[in-house]
């Protein structure tokens, strides 16, 4: 009853405010591209820009619609250069094409090339560096240029012009075993400080055991700065 209501309201409208039907149009090798892109981009969590190509040509629908519903039914296991993929396009609601090809996939992002040579134990700087764009999916693990802080050093010594990668970089400790910290104990609005002997070794964000100076009570507390530590209780 309301389906037909409704229907009826619609024919008495005036023709410029009925909704507009969407024009018919034809699906191309373009929007294929596109469609992919987007999807392989969230399906990955893509962090750059990815750009693809058909290993083969593809031949699009010999026909147009109104409504194309464009889906990746099987994805790779992992983003890589080369990826097989299977698609399901509907035409209208009906399947018009089930295919499967390769494509080729770059995936360009800006990452960090040492200037000059580098001795290893140097605390990271952005000044060291400089920033390119290059296909990280040829090049693994490499380091985004919007990454990298001093709470990092270079773990072993680097020549010129070579791009940095996560196996080049290591945590710089911040407390060391030994050393008196201070420590910030924060519970609601209250804050106190105090001193504490540091019992291992630690970089921003570990969680490390401190001693209390004064009573000897062991406490956890988590590495915020060089020779500091903050307890929450």
């Amino acid at each position: 009853m309301i389906a037909r209501l409704t229907l009826f309201l619609a024919l008495l409208l005036p023709a410029g405010l009925r909704a507009a039907e969407p024009e018919a149009t034809l699906y191309s090798s373009d929007q294929l591209l596109a469609d992919l892109t987007t999807a392989l981009t969230q399906h990955f969590h893509a962090d750059g820009e990815l750009q693809l190509d058909l290993i083969r040509s593809w031949s699009p629908p010999q026909r147009s619609a109104q409504h194309w519903d464009f889906a990746i039914s099987e994805y790779p296991g992992v983003a890589a250069s080369n990826m097989l993929l299977r698609i399901r396009l509907k035409a209208d609601g009906v399947v018009v094409d089930e295919s499967s090809f390769v494509v080729h996939a770059e995936l360009l992002r800006e990452v960090w090339f040492t200037r000059n040579p580098i001795v290893g134990n140097t605390a990271f700087e952005a000044a060291l560096f400089e920033a390119r764009r290059i296909d990280v999916l040829r090049q693994r693990d490499t380091l985004a240029a919007k990454d990298g802080d001093d709470s990092w050093v270079i773990s072993h010594d680097m020549g010129a012009d070579k791009v940095l990668t996560w196996h080049d970089v290591a945590r710089r400790p911040m407390v060391h075993r030994g050393q008196v910290v201070d420590v910030r104990a924060a519970e609601g609005q209250l804050l106190l400080t105090m001193k504490a002997l540091c019992m291992e070794n630690g970089a921003r964000g570990d969680l490390v055991t401190v001693r209390n100076l004064e009573t000897r009570k062991d406490i956890s507390a988590i590495v915020t700065g060089d020779q500091q530590v903050q307890v929450h209780f």
